[in-house]
């Protein structure tokens, strides 16, 4: 199952999420990040590394927030993947 990026993202987007993944699937929305379902390879990297525990395995979402798991599906399809910039 793939994980998902819940509410507390909004507004924060701190992007620790997308420096740990292996294989770049975490998405810019605007106000928050996405993970793309099918690119997701269910590691669990992102998960310590997000600073507001807004990421979660797609069935352990909270249910209060299990909208997001539509949210991420649509927006990581729709939006294009903005790459982490090596700080230098």
């Amino acid at each position: 199952m793939p994980h998902v990026i819940c509410e507390p993202c909004i507004g924060v987007k701190d992007r620790s999420c997308q420096e740990v993944c292996p294989v770049e699937c975490i998405y810019d929305a605007g106000e928050q990040l996405y993970i793309h379902p099918d690119e997701c390879i269910d590691c669990g990297a992102c998960v310590p590394a997000c600073p507001v525990n807004a990421i979660f395995p797609e069935e352990d979402v909270p249910e209060p927030w299990r909208e997001y798991i539509e949210k991420n599906r649509h927006w990581a399809k729709t939006l294009p993947n903005v790459p982490v910039l090596e700080q230098g």
